[in-house]
Order: C-alpha cells, then sequence, then structure tokens
C-alpha cells in the first residue's frame, strides 16, 4: 500500500509537473528564454515541484472554504432569519447530497487513473483504495477547520461542526458503495461526470430544496439535520466494508476509462460535425474577387449562419429595447430622470454587454476549423506576407460584423439619452456613440490578435493553449469588473476611445512582428 501511494502521488506529481513546465513554455517571450530541455533542468524541475505541491496543498482547504463560505455561508446572509444555525445547516444537508453523488472522487475517469491502471497496469484495487482513502482524508482534513470556523459564527454549536466533515464523508462513501453495488448487480460503471437525466433532475431539486424553502421562512428541523448526519456517518462507516472486499476495480475502470476516452473522441467528432452544419451547401456561392479576397468573400458567404445572422439578430433585439424605451419615456414622464441617470454614468456597464455580443470567438473558431486547419498544412500559406494580408482582410470583415449591433446600441443609447432629458455638454452625444464603436473595434481586434499571436488549436481542433485560456479568462473579469465602475460618459468614454485606438496599434504591430511565427497548428 506504502509503496502503491508513493508511486501514485510521483505518477500525479510527474504529470503536474510536466503541465506546469508546458505552460511555461507557452506563454509569449518566455517560450524563447527557456530552453528545449527544460524538461531536464533540476532549478525548473525544483520550481515546479513546489508549485505542484502548493497546488496540492490549496486543493486540500481552499477549494472547501470558498464552498462553505459562499455556497453555505455566504448564501446563508441574504436571508432574514431568526436561526443562522439552522439555515447553515439546512442549506449545508442539501448541498451535501448533491456533493455525494455529483463528486464521488471514484468515478471520475481522470488521466492519472488511465495512466497508472492501464497503461503502468498497476493493480487497480490497491491504487484505487489508497487514492480514494487520501481523498476522503482531505475531505475529513480540508473542511474540518473551516466548518468550526463558518458553523460557530452561524450560531451552530461546536460539537455539530466536528461533524460536519464526517458527515460529507460519509455521504460520499455510502454513494461509492452503493455504485460498486449497482456495478455488480448491472455490469455497468458509474461516471460522476455523466448524471443523465434523472441525476439532473435530482440536482436541481435539491438545490431548490436548500435555498427556496428558507426565502419562505421553512427550514429542516436541527434535530432532524443532525439525526440525519449522524445515520449517515454510520452508513457511511459500513459503506467502508463493501469498498473493502470490492473485487472487480480493474475491470470496471477499463470500461469507464475506455468509454470516457470514446465519447470524448464522439465529441470532437460531434463539434466538428456541427461546425460543418453551419457552412452553407449553396453551390451557386462564389466571387468575383481574387487571392485572399476571393477566400475571404466565400468563407463569409458560408457561415452567414454564425456571423452575420446572429449579428442581425441582435440589432433587431437591441432596436426592439431601444423603442420599447422610448414608449415607456413618452407614456410615463417620471421615468425620464432615472433613465437619464443611469445613461450619464452607467456607459461603463456596456463594456461586458459589448463583450457578450461580440462574435470574435465563433469567427475564430470558425476560422480554425473550416478554413486554416487544412491551409496551414500548405508552406505557401503561412508565408509572413500572406498571413500579414488575409489578417488585415478578416480584421475588416470582422469589424463589420461586429459595427451593426454596436451602432444600433451606440444611436439607441444617444437617442434615448436625449429624449430623457438630454445633457448639459452636447459632445457628450458623439462620444456616447463613439465609445460604443470603440468597445466592439476593440473585442474585434482582441480576438482576432490572439487568434493569431497564440493560435489555441491543435489538428483535432482542440483547445489546448493554457495563455489563451488564461488571457480569455483575463477579459472575462475585467470586463465584469467594470460593471461596478460609475463613471461619466466625457470620462469613460474618452478613455475608452483612446485606449482602443492605443490597443489596436500595439496589437497590429505584434501580428506584423509575431504572426508569422506563432500562426501555426499546434502539435
Amino acid at each position: 500500500m506504502h509503496k502503491t501511494l508513493w508511486i501514485s502521488f510521483a505518477l500525479k506529481n510527474t504529470y503536474r509537473v510536466n503541465t506546469i513546465l508546458y505552460s511555461l513554455k507557452q506563454i509569449p517571450g518566455l517560450k524563447h528564454l527557456l530552453p528545449d530541455t527544460m524538461y531536464q533542468e533540476p532549478v525548473l524541475k525544483i520550481l515546479a515541484n513546489i508549485l505542484s505541491v502548493i497546488w496540492e496543498i490549496l486543493s486540500a482547504f481552499l477549494g472547501k472554504f470558498l464552498y462553505l463560505l459562499l455556497m453555505v455561508f455566504g448564501v446563508g446572509m441574504l436571508y432574514n432569519t431568526a436561526d443562522p444555525g439552522r439555515l447553515f445547516l439546512h442549506i449545508l444537508f442539501f448541498l451535501t447530497v448533491i456533493g455525494a453523488f455529483a463528486n464521488t472522487y471514484m468515478f471520475n475517469p481522470s488521466k492519472d487513473k488511465y495512466y497508472a491502471m492501464i497503461l503502468m497496469r498497476m493493480n487497480a484495487r490497491e491504487y484505487t483504495l489508497v487514492n480514494y482513502g487520501y481523498a476522503i482524508g482531505k475531505v475529513v482534513i480540508g473542511f474540518l477547520p473551516f466548518s468550526l470556523l463558518l458553523g460557530i459564527r452561524s450560531g451552530v454549536p461546536v460539537w455539530i461542526c466536528l461533524l460536519i466533515p464526517f458527515f460529507i464523508a460519509g455521504a460520499k462513501l455510502m454513494v461509492a458503495a452503493y455504485t460498486l453495488w449497482d456495478y455488480e448487480r448491472r455490469g455497468t460503471p458509474g461516471n460522476e461526470n455523466q448524471l443523465g437525466k434523472l441525476g439532473w433532475i435530482l440536482l436541481f431539486l435539491l438545490l431548490a430544496a436548500a435555498y427556496a424553502p428558507p426565502a419562505a421562512g421553512w427550514m429542516l428541523p436541527k434535530g432532524l439535520v443532525v439525526g440525519g448526519m449522524l445515520i449517515t456517518i454510520a452508513a457511511g462507516g459500513i459503506s467502508i466494508w463493501k469498498i473493502l472486499t470490492f473485487r472487480e476495480y480493474r475491470e470496471m475502470y477499463r470500461q469507464l476509462l475506455n468509454q470516457q476516452r470514446n465519447e470524448q473522441e464522439t465529441a470532437s467528432q460531434v463539434v466538428r460535425e456541427q461546425n460543418r452544419k453551419v457552412i452553407s451547401a449553396d453551390a451557386g456561392i462564389t466571387s468575383n474577387r481574387k487571392g485572399f479576397e476571393y477566400l475571404n468573400e466565400l468563407f463569409m458567404k458560408r457561415h452567414q449562419k454564425i456571423l452575420w445572422r446572429p449579428s442581425k439578430r441582435i440589432a433587431a433585439v437591441c432596436l426592439c429595447i431601444v423603442i420599447g424605451l422610448l414608449i415607456l419615456i413618452w407614456f410615463l414622464p417620471e421615468v425620464k430622470k432615472d433613465v437619464n441617470d443611469v445613461l450619464l454614468v452607467y456607459l461603463p456597464y456596456f463594456s461586458f454587454l459589448m463583450y457578450l455580443m461580440n462574435r470574435g470567438t465563433g469567427f475564430t473558431q470558425a476560422l480554425f476549423m473550416n478554413c486554416d486547419h487544412s491551409l496551414l498544412t500548405y508552406p505557401c500559406y503561412k508565408k509572413p506576407a500572406c498571413i500579414l494580408k488575409l489578417f488585415r482582410i478578416r480584421l475588416r470583415e470582422i469589424i463589420k460584423v461586429n459595427l451593426l449591433p454596436a451602432g444600433v446600441i451606440g444611436l439607441g443609447l444617444a437617442v434615448l439619452l436625449y429624449a430623457s432629458g438630454g445633457t448639459e455638454n452636447p459632445v457628450n452625444y458623439a462620444v456616447l456613440v463613439v465609445s460604443i464603436l470603440c468597445m466592439s473595434i476593440f473585442f474585434s481586434v482582441h480576438y482576432l490578435t490572439m487568434y493569431y499571436l497564440l493560435q489555441p488549436f491543435n489538428a483535432e481542433t482542440e483547445l489546448k493553449s493554457g495563455t489563451y485560456r488564461i488571457v480569455s479568462s483575463g477579459t472575462y473579469l475585467v470586463c465584469y469588473l467594470l460593471m461596478k465602475v460609475r463613471m461619466s460618459i466625457l470620462l469613460f468614454g474618452g478613455m475608452t476611445i483612446v485606449f482602443c485606438v492605443v490597443y489596436s496599434a500595439i496589437a497590429c504591430v505584434l501580428v506584423y512582428r509575431l504572426a508569422p511565427k506563432t500562426f501555426r497548428i499546434r502539435r
């Protein structure tokens, strides 16, 4: 057992370290500084091992702290109830039931299980018991301090707080034992990543039971929850016997892991097939242009379903909303001041809306899957002059697609501002329209630049760039935080226009200098 534990740790750590080193190699600026033999460099391996250990510690505590803080304690603060301790236990009880079957640890077909049991042919029973025991141990140890901290702050007695980690672990053990028994009965392994219709219905019902009744003032009696916790702990202890005596771990995981790999391949095929379906099959589509302009025009015409059609629909919806607000102002003059006040300081809010409406992500994905995926295999297509010329053409087209709804929104906001009472500075009207258009241009430039500089897809059309994910997540986070900002139209709009111009210039320079080296198929 000790040897198996050590090997499993070494395997997982090696996989994690290599992932960290690979991610570092993908960061622009670092990829040329780091040697190709970095996987053999002792200093880099030590650094990656330190990061791996930190991640292991954080995985044991941070996620559990955030879970209790946000899902249980934090949500509980939104309710007006005389007994916060009872509310804490009510929410925790139902969420624990969800976690018991949606996050079992044993029935997650992860890569480390495939490497260990299928490729390395380790003893499946020993490997499962050691790693599952370690996972359950992390549950108890990770939840214990935060159950005490947040439970006591909610008014839960200390002795009940001490039961919470064992209650969560017991629920997981019960579900694991039942799933093993069900496998013996039906011969089909469970997969926590595929809950099925019944599983999803049960999940939503339990979520509703956790959060809806307290809003009406009803919660499970504290005695009932504590009784359920004690029964679950006892049943979890009994379930350990089934887990220890189960003998078919290798066959079960062989089915589960093969099923997962087959489903991943099927999912990739489905994605590719769906992308093919959005291409118009009209044989009459043609173009009078030449060269890359010809290629681009055919692409745009054949991808109307995912480019211009959604853009026109978004523009139409925005136009209807503007007209509806104008009618509201006409018939209810008392709302004029509220609308005017919002428009004068809520311009930052629209950065998030423009982020959501932008077609840049769908455009670049379609470009790769239905065009560049094949053309990048030809050396002539990867010449710097060709890459840069096509970049300019594509940037022009995606800007045109995104400008349609942006123009409707910008002009609509200006009209609403005028109809709701106007502004003392007439420049605000122009800044309002231009800043919305600049937001649209920024996102068009941003996503196409990321595509050319980071090219996140591999030959199987899978998104593999960690840097791309980080930049995308950062973009979302900044736009989300901007919704909290309140700033005048002139100040924020002026900053937006300047930023868009500067960013676009820098992005084009970067593409000009780096794209011939970075725009390639990942291996």
